[in-house]
């Protein structure tokens, strides 16, 4: 199970995730180009000192990370399309993806890959933070494959 930033643009959401990532031993991809720098001072201090533990992969754009990822599926996240995260049959390879912060994941990558997965909100709210909503996927996703760390 991996964990896929497309394009991140809000560096402390980021040092959440990494933080994330590094707590549930899974790996962080992060799609360029981002929305700031690896070392900007508010991305490092939302992953606090857990930088080290973090397995951070960097990829040139979506082609670069789907070469890499031939073979495993793609699962893709949105506000309001796909299967509800709960009812999802997810697999112990799969890498979630999530998108920009302000903007979401393209319209051409839902159309590339069929998997997609939705968190439930209400209408009057645009969307989860992308750090909660991939916390809520990760999770949910390792309980359900057993691979929760003990």
């Amino acid at each position: 199970m991996d964990i896929v930033l497309f394009e991140p643009e809000i560096p402390p959401n980021t040092g959440n995730v990494a933080r994330l990532c590094a707590a549930a031993g899974v790996r962080l991809h992060l799609v360029e180009p981002l929305g700031f720098l690896l070392d900007d001072k508010h991305l490092r201090r939302a992953g606090l000192d857990y930088w080290p533990h973090v397995d951070l992969r960097v990829w040139p754009g979506w082609a670069a990370l789907a070469e890499h990822a031939a073979g495993r599926r793609l699962v893709l996240s949105s506000a309001r399309r796909g299967a509800r995260f709960d009812r999802f049959a997810y697999r112990p390879d799969d890498l979630l993806v999530l998108g920009p912060e302000t903007r979401g994941l393209p319209e051409a990558l839902f159309a590339a890959h069929p998997d997609h997965v939705r968190i439930p909100i209400r209408d009057a709210v645009r969307s989860l933070n992308m750090s909660t909503a991939a916390g809520v996927l990760l999770y949910t996703a390792l309980a359900a494959t057993g691979q929760l760390p003990d």
